[in-house]
Parts: C-alpha cells; structure tokens; sequence
C-alpha cells in the first residue's frame, strides 16, 4: 500500500543534550489513498538518507522498511 507524507514533527530537544548512541526519531504521519491517516516514528537519517520528505509517495517492504516512491 501506498502512502503521501503528510508531516514530518522532528523531535525538540531544547538545550538537553541527547545521550550517546541516540537515534532522533521523528514523527511522520501518513495517509492512504483511502483518505485514512496512520502515525509512525521513523528514525530522522532515514528519512534523510533516502530523501523522503513531505507530500512524498512512500511504500514499504515486508520488513516494514520505508522507500520512496518513485
């Protein structure tokens, strides 16, 4: 199935820091092409590393994977 990134809510740490081996994980809410809307946290370089951004199509494999489509 396929979903549009309809947010991205990047955690605010304020001036705390993060503790060693920290993974930021951000908030991402997605919709279907039936109109319904889930919620995932997905880990921030992901999202970075594979270019997902807001009003993206993304998919995602049997392990749950998330992948931009294309």
């Amino acid at each position: 199935m396929k979903y549009i990134v309809k947010q991205i809510m990047e955690p605010d740490y304020g001036c705390e820091e993060r503790p060693d081996g920290y993974i930021a994980m951000d908030r991402v809410i997605l919709r279907d092409g039936d109109g319904q809307e889930i919620s995932m946290e997905i880990p921030d370089k992901e999202l970075y590393d594979k270019d997902i951004n807001e009003g993206d199509w993304v998919f995602f494999d049997r392990d749950n994977q998330i992948y931009k489509d294309v």
